[in-house]
């Protein structure tokens, strides 16, 4: 049984920095895309940064671009996130995503239960 397991999220200040972990079990990402995506309350899900899981090739949404930097260790069955300036808005539930395309988030087949990631101004 597939299991994808977020961590690292917490409350930063503005400015401030996380790493988000994603541990995969019964599930190696060796498979289409992999990705990380966001969810704020009363917004709809959006995706944030992907990887392509056999290739490297990543993808960011706009907002994220050059703060936020996603990763993966094959080896380790590991997905990160590294968020450097982070922003209020950037103030989320923020899910990972195993076998999918770019950051489309219907197109993906697992996910991870969820880890909360609040900014303070």
């Amino acid at each position: 049984q597939v299991q994808l397991v977020e961590s690292g999220g917490g409350s930063v200040q503005a400015g401030g920095s996380l790493r988000l972990s994603c541990a995969a079990s019964g599930y190696t990402y060796r498979r289409g895309y992999a990705g990380w995506f966001r969810q704020a309350p009363g917004k709809e899900r959006e995706g944030v940064a992907t990887i392509y899981t056999l290739g490297g090739f990543t993808a960011y949404a706009d907002s994220v671009k050059g703060r936020f930097t996603i990763s993966l260790d094959n080896a380790k069955s590991m997905l990160y996130l590294q968020m450097n300036s982070l922003k209020p808005e950037d103030t989320a539930m923020y899910y990972c995503a195993a076998e999918g395309l770019g950051l489309s988030a219907p197109s993906y087949n697992y996910w991870g239960q969820g880890t909360q990631v609040t900014v303070s101004s």
